[in-house]
């Protein structure tokens, strides 16, 4: 399984056919919702490209790392 970060501006590139999550209900934001996750298995979806506007995509993470990140504050709320 790998996992991107994705800017929220871009949901409406995202092809939820493509990846695990079924609609933006479902996504993982960050606290201020400037970010989501996505999750999906192999290459990264072909949406990724339009939003970066490259032939590189987004960061990839593996599940280790993306435990890592989401311990971070800007993903979990502080009581």
């Amino acid at each position: 399984m790998n996992y991107i970060i994705v800017p929220s501006e871009f949901l409406e590139y995202v092809d939820f056919t493509k990846v695990k999550q079924t609609s933006p209900e479902s996504l993982r934001y960050s606290i201020d919702k400037k970010n989501f996750l996505l999750k999906y298995e192999g290459e990264q979806p072909q949406f990724v490209f339009n939003i970066t506007q490259d032939a590189i995509g987004l960061r990839e993470h593996n599940h280790e790392e993306i435990l890592e990140i989401l311990k971070r504050s800007e993903w979990i709320t502080q009581d």
